[in-house]
């Protein structure tokens, strides 16, 4: 060839009966090349210039294999010798004719290995050759270009990284070396191998690969583009060693043996790892996906293919999916920018429809000639139509070839806003996600996932007609998929994370501190704070023997007079809890907790929608105003606070939805109040069924006690000083120094208090590695205060003991310990179960029986209970005697400016309870609060309010 043969001299013979450039000494050696082989060997040399000593002999068609055929290798001395125009002086040589027929032979011999791997070699590209050739002979200092590249390809070592550009019978390029000698800077993909990539170690031509001309979707379409990122993103698949990773293995090459074992066909790619290695790249994968990822699985597939050269009988296509797009947006924050571009997006998934086949590469087949058209790439924006026919072009009729077609797989989804996250008077956004290939069926109604995609647009007729006007319907095309629940609501834990929680989980207070940090800014209900800690923590979920399962999920029921902040509570854990829900008994019927079925606007078939249960799945159901339900609605939640599953049998779909959720409500008394000298059950409208179901009841009392109220009175002045805003008319000066003061003893009490992060972080480490499990010799101690209590229940009116109580004081018990992070049951966990239970059962009694059930369970309820909770309540009874007792005797207490209290009184209420040492009550913070000790008197001095 032209350009090859100036760069390897050689003798040659143009009196010889050969076409021009051919020399027929190459006969004997291979004798097997193909006609398109000898016409990529003669087209070159038709494109220079002939000389003028060209054999006319060949017009005449001689036939070069006569008898007298090898005279055409007979020695002529004379004609044997190089032409002294156009030859460089540097090239001659005093070798002997042998000498120089041998290296020819040599050379030509690689040339022809060479020329045999590019047999399709196109006119276009001899052309930009020839031309090159031209500016090497006109006095450049390019001469050596072509050796040197060559060269280059030669010295590799030979264990170098085989190149996987040579697999499935793809050709190498120009300057490629032998099998065995890598060249990895020749990018190359099966539709840009005629246009060999010629920038190869040029960092000027690299360069110039990054300078985007025109629109970035034109820009990667266009071959050497993506030549170029073939070979980048080669060189990232086969050379990428993660730095955070000891062991040194290169990252993806291992994920691919992965995939093969797993037999998947997807590969997953870190879009943090490739940005930090290419950068430019990673961001056209982001602005222009669609050709990007093209040639990114085209890479995938090769190298797949290469190192595991069986699995394409198994896959035939392989995959990437793009994970840890640092970019995340909300659905209701999608706007026309960011079409064909790729997105992150999350929500619950509310609809799903079924799976159905769509045309990937179709092919038709002519009535008329029988020709068969095609194949046809199908797209999701328009329908493949055939206009004529190629060989007999008639206009039809076309039939689809079927055994030549190919399908895939087919999927809709409808994505909601996640709860939480839609502001406050806004209805929740959705948007329609496509699934296709191997990522069919994997969510399912009511989980929650995060989608990577790219956000299309189609024509929608049926939108066109609504709004009289042009108008394209959008989709995400989803890349990959990964569940919430899996991350238990986006919260990944670091290793320095981890390292805390585990450091903090060994203070032996850190139940005690937990508890105290359920909503920190509400003044006291240690009851409903410690119920709220179990419900969030959860039990352990069995499955006998895989038969039924019994729930580990514990449900809570708030009922209690207004303004106890019962509300305030489900807030509070709707905003700290994982995959919390929250819905109000009016706001919300029978469908809309369990599940819905609709009519699918556009497969016109019937479609599940779930409901509060469903989405609240693996989380926390917050209804309020639970007593304001219709008993129907309420019925149909019993199954979903049970058994944990919603049965579902209309319009001809029958199934059931996963309801595993723990359930917090909270409800208010018939006519407001609650009554303690009726029983529950005429407190409340509600049946023992849905009673029965609830692990912990709280009974909340809005008592009248001046010293409570004052000490509530007192914190919610201070919390909203301390909340409150700068004013612009306030002394600056002076209101930082009093909420410095205000601050500083609330810093004192509350510095056990865990921040809500903080709560949040230790909530999903608890739930992701501890599983606790009982011991036999705690189950004693459960059967037999279930025993007990099922003879005191009898007597009285309260709430019926039933078998469900046992199970609700198993889960609460594995709720302790795994609050405290063990993996085995206690008998402290034990003992804290059974007080909350009997402090439940017991203050759902009439007041005349709660006492008599308080002393026959005594040593349950004071088991590790806050000593300095119950002292103090002694204490106010106290002060309230002294203050009646003034009253009787002065007739009025407005002058009294304080009330004493003598120690030996206290110390014998707290006799009657087993407390027999009150120093460490006089030193904590909460007797502080308050009150004053005079050791000298030895009384107990209690301020009262300025006011008086």
């Amino acid at each position: 060839m032209a350009g090859e043969h100036s760069e390897n001299p050689v003798p040659s013979t143009p009196e010889s009966p050969t076409s021009a450039g051919f020399n027929t000494d190459q006969l004997p050696h291979d004798s097997s090349h193909s006609s398109d082989e000898e016409e990529a060997a003669v087209e070159p040399e038709v494109i220079r210039d002939e000389p003028d000593e060209v054999d006319e002999e060949e017009d005449d068609g001689e036939d070069l294999y006569n008898d007298n055929f090898m005279d055409d290798y007979r020695e002529m001395v004379a004609q044997d010798q190089y032409e002294s125009v156009g030859l460089d002086e540097s090239m001659e040589d005093e070798r002997d004719l042998d000498q120089i027929m041998q290296d020819r032979r040599a050379a030509e011999l690689e040339l022809d290995a060479r020329d045999a791997r590019i047999p399709n070699r196109k006119l276009p590209q001899l052309l930009h050759d020839q031309g090159r050739v031209e500016m090497m002979t006109a006095d450049t200092d390019d001469d050596n270009y072509r050796p040197s590249k060559r060269q280059r390809a030669d010295l590799r070592p030979p264990s170098a990284p085989r190149s996987y550009d040579d697999t499935d019978g793809l050709q190498s390029s120009p300057g490629r070396s032998q099998q065995g000698h890598s060249r990895d800077d020749v990018p190359m993909t099966d539709r840009t191998d005629d246009y060999p990539y010629e920038d190869e170690g040029d960092d000027q031509g690299e360069f110039e690969m990054y300078r985007v001309q025109g629109t970035l979707r034109e820009w990667v379409t266009r071959d050497e583009v993506r030549r170029f990122i073939f070979k980048k993103f080669r060189d990232f698949i086969l050379t990428y060693v993660n730095p955070k990773k000891g062991h040194g293995d290169i990252e993806y090459v291992r994920l691919i043996n992965e995939v093969v074992s797993a037999n998947k066909c997807s590969l997953e790619i870190d879009y943090k790892q490739f940005i930090s290695v290419h950068p430019n790249i990673a961001i056209w994968l982001a602005d222009a996906p669609q050709s990007v990822l093209e040639v990114m699985e085209d890479v995938a597939q090769r190298v797949v293919f290469d190192l595991h050269p069986n699995y394409k009988n198994i896959h035939q296509k392989i995959y990437i999916r793009i994970t840890n797009l640092p970019i995340y947006d909300q659905i209701r924050d999608i706007r026309q920018i960011h079409l064909n571009t790729m997105v992150r997006i999350g929500g619950v998934v509310t609809r799903r429809s079924g799976v159905f086949p769509q045309l990937q590469q179709v092919k038709y087949d002519c009535n008329k000639c029988g020709s068969i058209l095609g194949p046809f790439f199908q797209n999701s924006y328009s329908e493949v139509k055939v206009g004529s026919c190629p060989e007999c072009q008639s206009k039809g009729p076309f039939t689809v070839n079927i055994e030549q077609t190919v399908y895939r797989n087919y999927q809709k989804l409808t994505l909601q806003e996640s709860p939480g996250t839609v502001p406050a008077g806004r209805l929740p956004r959705y948007k329609e996600v496509i699934l296709l290939n191997d990522l069919i069926d994997c969510a399912r109604p009511g989980e929650e996932i995060e989608v990577t995609g790219i956000y299309t647009n189609n024509f929608d007729m049926s939108l066109n007609t609504k709004n009289g006007f042009p108008v394209f319907a959008t989709v995400v095309e989803a890349n990959y998929v990964a569940k919430k629940q899996d991350l238990f609501s986006a919260y990944k834990l670091t290793q320095e994370d981890k390292e805390d929680i585990e450091k903090l989980a060994k203070d032996p207070q850190i139940g005690e501190r937990i508890i105290k940090s359920i909503a920190p800014s509400i003044y006291g209900h240690e009851d409903i704070k410690t119920a709220v800690a179990l419900a969030m923590f959860g039990g352990q979920e069995k499955n006998v023997e895989g038969k039924h399962r019994l729930r580990g999920d514990i449900n809570v029921l708030l009922l209690g007079d207004p303004g106890t902040a019962k509300s305030q509570f489900l807030k509070y854990v709707e905003k700290t809890g994982q995959r919390a829900v929250y819905t109000t008994g009016k706001g919300a019927s029978a469908v809309g907790l369990t599940a819905a079925v609709h009519k699918d606007p556009v497969t016109r078939e019937w479609t599940l929608e779930g409901g509060a249960l469903v989405l609240a799945d693996k989380g926390i159901c917050l209804i309020d105003e639970f007593d304001k339900m219709n008993d129907q609605d309420r019925v149909s939640i019993h199954e979903a606070m049970e058994q944990q599953s919603i049965s579902i049998s209309k319009a001809g779909i029958v199934t059931s939805l996963q309801a595993r959720c723990s359930v917090i409500a909270a409800a208010n008394p018939i006519g407001g109040r609650y009554d303690s000298s009726k029983t529950f059950s005429q407190n409340v409208e509600l049946t023992d069924p849905i009673v029965s179901r609830f692990d912990i009841l709280c009974v909340v009392k809005d008592v009248v006690d001046p010293v409570t109220d004052e000490m509530l009175a007192k914190f919610v002045v201070d919390s909203h000083f301390r909340s409150q805003p700068k004013g612009a008319n306030i002394d600056d000066k002076a209101f930082s120094e009093s909420q410095e003061e205000s601050q500083a003893p609330a810093g004192l009490a509350d510095s056990k208090i865990l921040s809500q992060e903080l709560l949040r972080k230790y909530l999903t480490y608890a739930k992701l590695n501890v599983f606790p499990r009982f011991h036999e010799k705690d189950m004693a101690k459960l059967t037999k205060v279930y025993a007990d209590l099922r003879k005191e229940s009898s007597r009285g009116q309260g709430v019926p003991i039933a078998v469900r109580h046992i199970e609700s004081m198993i889960r609460m018990s594995e709720a302790h310990a795994r609050m405290h992070l063990r993996q085995h049951v206690t008998e402290e966990d034990v003992d804290m179960a059974i007080r909350v239970l009997l402090e439940s059962f017991i203050s759902t009694q009439k007041f005349g029986v709660q006492k008599a059930l308080r002393k026959s369970f005594r040593q349950y309820i004071t088991f590790k209970k806050d000593y300095h909770g119950l002292l103090l309540v002694l204490l106010r009874e106290l002060v309230n005697n002294a203050m009646r007792f003034e009253e009787i005797l002065s007739g009025s207490t407005q002058m009294l400016n304080y009330v004493d209290v003598k120690v030996v009184d206290l110390q014998a209420k707290a006799e009657e309870y087993e407390i027999t040492n009150l120093e460490a009550f006089f030193s904590s913070s909460e007797f502080k609060a308050c009150y004053e000790l005079d050791e000298q008197r030895k009384v107990i001095r209690h301020h009262l309010a300025d006011d008086r």
